[in-house]
């Protein structure tokens, strides 16, 4: 019986870890292909309010089910809209203009981030040479990715891809502020409770954006694709429910630092299926790039917690409690 249990454990536990990597990784890629037809914003307003919703529902009926309060609304509506108007809503909007490569890639520095505003904001003091360290390589890969686009970025379209670049680093900064005022800001305690409502609050500033461009008069349903609806079925189900709960499974079941992986697989993985799939170009100056943010989050996530000289990473994962396909540092989508 133990060695049975112990196998059904292994497998849910690579279940899950396989679940965080590849569903989490896969989602820029499918966010290339749901605004080929469908509006941004409007698109992933109602992404979130149904993901959201599900989520909600889900932790009302739990035993351990609390009523919100007001306070918990309040905190929703401030980090759903740093994280899902500001970090997703920039990355999407962004894909217009640039591959889900690189814009994986790019999401790929929210640790730097974190570790900045957890010293500028939290004063949890100055940051060990490790996450020093991790900082300044990263700073390094991001600006050989800008700098290393195709040759196209010279071209017609290349103020545009400057632009989205740009705006995938301030969505990531949208995001770890969102993630860092989580810390110190009410919340429910139960984390699938947080998410729905988190969800469901930043959904509504997606939608109001939406509106506020004129998404829904230039929106002909006529037009909308298979690809883009199946690939926004894709991100409800798998991105944003399964991921989650696979996520929030691995928090209580595996080491923090194996969980924290996740932060630099999604990258690759991103990459992989946009080269893969989508046949998009990397230069070998954006391929050595790649790495480097990956040894720059990786040397952030699992540098050790001495005392205050470095922010909890942890904390601010698991307090995020987003659920939108990435917690307080990503792949997102």
């Amino acid at each position: 019986m133990n060695g049975n249990g112990n196998k059904r454990n292994i497998a849910v536990l690579i279940a899950a870890f396989a679940a965080v990597y590849i569903f989490w990784g896969s989602t820029y890629l499918a966010i290339k292909y749901t605004i080929e037809t469908l509006p941004p914003f409007l698109m992933a307003g109602a992404r979130f309010a149904f993901a959201g919703s599900v989520l909600f529902l889900l932790a009302r009926m739990s035993k351990e089910y609390e009523p919100p309060r007001a306070e918990h609304w309040r905190t929703s509506f401030i980090v759903g809209t740093f994280l899902l108007l500001g970090g997703n809503g920039a990355v999407v909007l962004a894909q217009h203009y640039i591959s889900s490569s690189l814009s994986a890639l790019l999401v790929a520095t929210e640790p730097l981030w974190i570790v900045i505003l957890s010293w500028l904001w939290l004063r949890n003091g100055r940051p060990n040479w490790k996450v020093i360290a991790g900082l300044l390589i990263g700073f390094v890969g991001v600006w050989l990715l800008i700098t290393g686009q195709p040759e196209t970025a010279s071209g017609p379209g290349g103020r545009g891809q400057y632009i989205g670049t740009f705006a995938v680093i301030l969505g990531a900064l949208s995001w770890a502020t969102g993630s860092i005022y989580g810390l110190k800001a009410p919340m429910p305690r139960s984390s699938i409770m947080a998410a729905g409502m988190q969800m469901i609050a930043g959904s509504v500033s997606l939608l109001v954006v939406g509106l506020l461009r004129g998404e829904h008069s230039t929106f002909d349903p006529a037009t909308v694709s298979a690809n883009s609806l199946f690939a926004l079925l894709y991100l409800i189900i798998f991105g944003s429910l399964i991921g989650f709960t696979a996520y929030s499974w691995l928090l209580k079941n595996a080491q923090p630092a194996m969980v924290a992986t996740y932060a630099y697989v999604n990258p690759v993985v991103a990459v992989l299926l946009g080269w893969g799939i989508a046949g998009e170009s990397l230069t070998a100056q954006m391929l050595i790039a790649a790495f480097i943010i990956v040894v720059s989050v990786a040397l952030i996530t699992q540098s050790k917690t001495d005392g205050k000289n470095e922010p909890d990473l942890k904390s601010v994962n698991k307090t995020n409690g987003s659920g939108c396909d990435r917690p307080a540092f990503s792949t997102n989508a």
